[in-house]
């Protein structure tokens, strides 16, 4: 009798264990296979309105939005800009100044302007934006004046060119026009107490007839009681106005200091540059402040970049705000093209 082979038998119970145990364990599972991951669109933000625009002088059209007391603020700068294209029937815009009201975010209005042109491949206006204490209708956050350019079909509006008129009060301004031959076309009077703006309206309408007017209260707490206008009037006489002109947005400073106003002034320099003019064409200055000693620090600031020979006119306000929140000062001007 053979004995059995104890090796043999080793071998084939390990390989009949192994077969078993392979029937037995589960399948191995192979990873799903990655998904390549969905690249996310990014929507480029639409440019920021520009620093300064250069228009013909004698096509320029004036005109205010109405007010407005529906919605809040994003609502009614939506509103006042379609009506204004509207009234201008889709000119091109020059320049926006807007009067925010309220608590709402004021930097806003620059965004919406931004978005909403460029969306309708329009180009994009100048655009000032300064907080005020009121405006004359319960619930209005915004109240905008536009300057567009006129379009060529229609016939010339300001042949002999423009004159622009400092905040000053309703007499002066009056003689200011007169001497210089000039139809306002535009009146922006700036009041401590806005209750008596019908008064002031019809005051407004008899001195200056068929001009757009606008009536707003720059601080909540009046610095100054009654009334100052500035405007715009039409030239009668040819040979006292630049055929193109400049408007610019605002530069601000942020600080109180001789060191921070000059570098407002700089910066709004070096935006002239890139127009091809200079300071020595200035014909409107606007300084907008919180304060009145900031204001005068400002202004007396100006003849060191305008020059000794350059005499603009120059309105000084004090208002509720501005876009920044650091923002002590602000200034704009208006100023011949070559």
């Amino acid at each position: 009798m053979m004995r059995p082979n104890l090796g043999l038998l080793l071998v084939v119970s390990l390989m009949a264990a192994g077969q078993l145990w392979a029937q037995s364990a589960p399948l191995p599972v192979k990873p799903p296979k990655k998904q390549k991951e969905v690249d996310t669109q990014t929507l480029p933000l639409p440019p920021g309105p520009p620093s300064a625009v250069i228009a013909e002088a004698s096509r320029l059209v004036f005109s205010i939005s109405p007010l407005s007391a529906k919605g809040l603020l994003t609502q009614q700068v939506h509103d006042a800009l379609k009506a204004l294209d509207r009234a201008n029937g889709g000119a091109t815009f020059v320049k926006l100044r807007a009067f925010v009201a309220g608590t709402g975010d004021m930097r806003r209005v620059a965004t919406i302007v931004a978005e909403e042109f460029s969306d309708k491949k329009m180009p994009l206006p100048a655009v000032t934006t300064i907080q005020v204490g009121a405006l004359p209708m319960v619930g209005a956050q915004v109240m905008i004046e536009s300057i567009s350019i006129q379009k060529n079909d229609k016939k010339t509006l300001n042949p002999d060119g423009l004159a622009f008129f400092p905040a000053q009060r309703v007499s002066e301004l009056e003689a200011s026009a007169k001497s210089q031959d000039a139809v306002m076309v535009q009146v922006t009077c700036f009041m401590g107490d806005l209750t008596q703006v019908d008064t002031a309206r019809a005051a407004i309408t008899s001195s200056f007839p068929g001009a757009a007017a606008n009536f707003v209260q720059l601080t909540r707490l009046a610095v100054e009681s009654g009334m100052s206008c500035e405007g715009v009037g039409r030239l009668q006489k040819p040979g006292k106005s630049s055929a193109k002109l400049v408007f610019t947005a605002t530069q601000m400073a942020f600080q109180d200091t001789d060191q921070d106003l000059r570098l407002a002034y700089g910066r709004l320099g070096r935006v002239l540059e890139t127009m091809r003019t200079s300071y020595s064409g200035t014909q409107l200055l606007s300084i907008y402040s919180l304060n009145p000693p900031t204001a005068e620090k400002a202004a007396a600031l100006a003849p060191e970049f305008l020059g000794a020979s350059t005499r603009p006119a120059e309105s000084t306000l004090i208002v509720e705000g501005l876009p920044s929140l650091d923002a002590t000062v602000a200034i704009e001007l208006v100023a011949a093209a070559p």
